[in-house]
């Protein structure tokens, strides 16, 4: 019988980089510390950019599956999260794909944060049943808003505006340049903006 691993007390403080440098060496203790930091991030992600919280679940555990089977491709002193982000992104983009080839693609779990900052009183906490129920409909069309603009755009506006990830590691993310990030996440506001401007003028009359 083998001798069981000793615990890995040290891997908590440890770096994102040092971390997947182990997993890369096939020291399987550092693995679940690097799942635990960005499961949540990653589902986060997908779920913003199918605008699908439940297959999000799925496709994020596929994330993990990758890194892990690709784990000897992660070149060390690179940044982490840029690495995870990109499989991340190239995966959402395979189900984006997908999903158009059959036709199903809007979901109801709609990304309201969107449009939180132009229109603040549709998150009041103090809504009754009535309200409640416009706004659930209000965020059915915001879904199906951000469906409507395309992958690439759409994908820099939530590394961006979602993930809070800085321009530099987005063009890395992406692997296009920085000037192009800037440009992709101006033309999916402006696309949101356009789509949605009629749902606010009629929020704001209210």
């Amino acid at each position: 019988m083998a001798p069981e691993q000793p615990p890995l007390p040290q891997v908590v403080s440890l770096s994102d980089e040092d971390l997947m440098a182990r997993v890369a060496e096939d020291d399987e203790r550092a693995f679940p510390e690097l799942v635990r930091r960005f499961q949540g991030r990653v589902t986060n992600l997908i779920s913003r950019v199918l605008n699908d919280r439940n297959g999000a679940d799925d496709l994020a555990q596929e994330v993990f599956v990758r890194v892990f089977v690709h784990r000897r491709n992660y070149r060390r002193g690179s940044k982490f999260s840029t690495w995870l982000f990109t499989i991340a992104a190239n995966l959402a983009k395979n189900e984006i794909r997908r999903r158009v080839r059959r036709r199903n693609w809007f979901s109801l779990d709609a990304l309201t944060e969107v449009l939180q900052d132009s229109a603040p009183q549709l998150a009041d906490p103090t809504e009754n049943h009535e309200l409640g129920l416009e706004r659930e409909q209000l965020r059915e069309e915001v879904g199906k808003a951000i469906a409507t603009v395309p992958e690439k755009y759409r994908l820099a506006l939530v590394l961006r505006d979602i993930e809070g990830l800085p321009y530099e590691e987005i063009a890395e993310v992406l692997g296009i340049p920085g000037g192009t990030v800037r440009s992709r996440i101006n033309r999916a506001r402006g696309m949101l903006k356009r789509k949605l401007q009629p749902l606010l003028r009629k929020q704001e009359s209210r």
